[in-house]
C-alpha cells in the first residue's frame, strides 16, 4: 500500500499548476489538483487571453479607417460591447473545457474547492483530507486596489472582463503593461481615457526609448497620459464618480479602473502554520530548485513573485516535474525571457535596456530606427514603428533587442531566439532580409547612434 494518497497534490489549476501536475502524471507520478474558481488561472480566464481578444476587437476602429487608403469603402459602423463580452465568455469557456480534458487525459485528478495545508503531507478540501509526498503551491496573484477612500467604487482588470455596458470616460490607473493594455483597448472601443501614473514615466523597467516612443504614439491615438498624477479618494455624485487628485486637480468619469498592482495568494491556507516561509510581501520563498523551507512543499508562478509572466510560469512547472519524478536537477533560466505588451502599438522586448547594458557591459553600440511603416504609406495613418539594438562593444553580441510596432511581440519570439543563441551584430547584418517586412529593419541597420545621443533615439 502506498504510503501517501497521491505523489504530488498541486493548489492551483492556473499555467503553472496544470503544466506541472501534468508532466508529473505522464512521468508515472499519481497527481491531484485543486481549483477553487477556474481551470487555466489568471492568464486563460482574466488575463492574457481575453485581454488580447479585446485587443483585436479594439483596432477594428483603425482598420476601417485605414482600409479608406486602399480603395475599401466602409459603410456605416456600429459597436455592441455585449457581444464581444459574449463570444469572449464562451471562447474562455472552451478553454476551460480543453484544461479540464488535459488533466483528465493525463489522469490527474481534479478537485474543485478551496485546498488548505493541514501539515508537510496534508492537504484538506470540501471536509476531505488526503496526503501527499509533496504539495506544491500555485496558487498566483490577485490584483488590488490602494486603501484610498472611495476604493470601493474602483474595479480591476478581473471586472473589465465583464462589465454590462462600455462606459462613455474612463479613468485607467497605474503604469504598468495592464494598465497601458487597457488604456488602448477603451480608447480603440470609442471611449475618453484618461490614463493617471504616480511615477514621472510609465512601464518602469522597460527601455527608456519605448518609453518615451509609446508614450507620444498613445497621446497621438488620444489617450490622455498624465505623470505624477495620482487619486487621492473617489466620490461616487449619482451615475458618475469624482475623482479627487492629489494635486487637488478633480475629474469626473463613468468609470475608474485600477491596474497598480498584484498581491500573491498566499495567505488563509495553511502555508505559515504548516512551517512555510513568506516574504513581507506574503510571496513564498524558495530555492533555486523551487523547494520552500519545509522539504516536501513546493511553489512556483506568480505566488513566488519573480517573473509573473505565464509562460515562466510554464517553464517552472517543466522544471519541477522532471526534478521531481524524473531525476534531474535542473534550474529555471530567466535570461533573456522575451516580452510581448499589447499596447497600441505593440511593444516586443528581450534582453537588457540600453541603461541596463551600459551598467553591465559599460561600453555598448546603439543602433535604433523610427519610420512609418509602409501599411501608413497608403492608410494615411501617422503612426510610426521604433525599433533598437543594444550591442556589447567588446563582444559584438546583441544584448538587447526593443520594438514599438504592429506584430511587435510576433517579431520579438524569433529574435528572442537569436538572443538566446547569443547572436552578433555581424550575424544579425549577415542575415539575409524578408522584404518588404518592418522586421527587415533588423538586419538592415548600420549606422550606430552616437553616445551621447543614445536616449534621445526615439524623440
Amino acid at each position: 500500500m502506498a504510503e501517501y494518497d497521491y505523489d504530488l497534490f498541486t493548489i492551483g489549476a492556473g499555467s503553472g499548476g496544470v503544466r506541472a501536475s501534468r508532466i508529473s502524471a505522464s512521468y508515472g507520478a499519481r497527481v491531484a489538483v485543486a481549483e477553487e474558481r477556474y481551470l487555466g488561472g489568471t492568464c486563460v480566464n482574466v488575463g492574457c487571453v481575453p485581454k488580447k481578444l479585446l485587443v483585436y476587437a479594439s483596432h477594428f476602429s483603425e482598420d476601417f479607417e485605414d482600409a479608406a487608403g486602399f480603395g475599401w469603402t466602409v459603410g456605416v459602423r456600429s459597436f455592441k460591447w455585449s457581444k464581444l463580452i459574449e463570444n469572449k465568455n464562451r471562447e474562455i469557456e472552451r478553454l476551460n473545457g480543453i484544461y479540464e480534458r488535459m488533466l483528465g487525459n493525463a489522469g490527474v485528478e481534479i478537485f474543485r474547492g478551496t485546498a488548505t495545508v493541514v501539515d508537510p503531507h496534508t492537504v484538506s478540501i470540501n471536509g476531505k483530507t488526503v496526503t501527499a509526498k509533496y504539495i506544491l503551491v500555485a496558487t498566483g496573484g490577485w490584483p488590488v486596489v490602494p486603501d484610498i477612500p472611495g476604493k470601493e467604487h474602483a474595479i480591476t482588470s478581473n471586472e473589465a472582463f465583464f462589465l454590462e455596458s462600455l462606459p462613455k470616460r474612463v479613468l485607467m490607473v497605474g503604469g504598468g503593461y495592464i494598465a497601458v493594455e487597457f488604456a488602448g483597448i477603451f480608447n480603440g472601443l470609442g471611449c475618453d481615457v484618461t490614463q493617471l501614473y504616480r511615477g514621472p514615466h510609465f512601464l518602469r523597467g522597460f527601455d527608456d526609448d519605448v518609453r518615451n516612443f509609446l508614450a507620444g504614439e498613445m497621446r497621438k491615438k488620444g489617450v490622455d497620459l498624465r505623470f505624477n498624477a495620482n487619486i487621492a479618494r473617489i466620490v461616487k455624485k449619482g451615475d458618475v464618480y469624482l475623482a479627487e487628485l492629489e494635486d487637488g486637480t478633480e475629474i469626473e468619469t463613468d468609470l475608474i479602473m485600477y491596474a497598480t498592482g498584484r498581491a500573491v495568494k498566499s495567505r488563509g491556507i495553511g502555508l505559515e502554520e504548516a512551517g512555510v516561509e513568506l516574504a513581507p510581501n506574503g510571496a513564498i520563498k524558495v530555492d533555486d530548485y523551487f523547494k520552500t523551507s519545509v522539504d516536501s512543499i513546493y511553489a512556483l508562478g506568480d505566488v513566488i513573485d519573480r517573473v509573473a509572466l505565464t509562460p515562466v510560469a510554464i517553464a517552472e512547472g517543466m522544471v519541477l516535474a522532471g526534478n521531481l519524478f524524473k531525476n534531474q536537477s535542473r534550474m529555471a533560466d530567466y535570461e533573456d525571457i522575451p516580452t510581448a505588451v499589447f499596447s497600441q502599438p505593440n511593444i516586443g522586448t528581450v534582453g537588457l535596456t540600453e541603461a541596463q547594458a551600459r551598467e553591465k557591459y559599460g561600453a555598448v553600440d546603439i543602433y535604433a530606427s523610427s519610420f512609418r511603416p509602409m501599411k501608413h504609406t497608403l492608410s494615411g495613418s501617422d503612426e510610426k514603428t521604433f525599433m533598437k539594438l543594444v550591442v556589447d562593444r567588446a563582444s559584438d553580441r546583441v544584448v538587447g533587442f526593443h520594438m514599438v510596432g504592429p506584430d511587435a511581440g510576433e517579431t520579438t519570439q524569433g529574435v528572442g531566439i537569436a538572443l538566446k543563441c547569443g547572436a552578433t551584430k555581424a550575424q544579425f547584418d549577415a542575415t539575409i532580409g524578408i522584404h518588404p517586412t518592418a522586421a527587415e529593419e533588423f538586419v538592415t541597420m548600420r549606422e550606430k547612434v552616437p553616445d551621447d545621443a543614445g536616449r534621445q533615439a526615439a524623440e
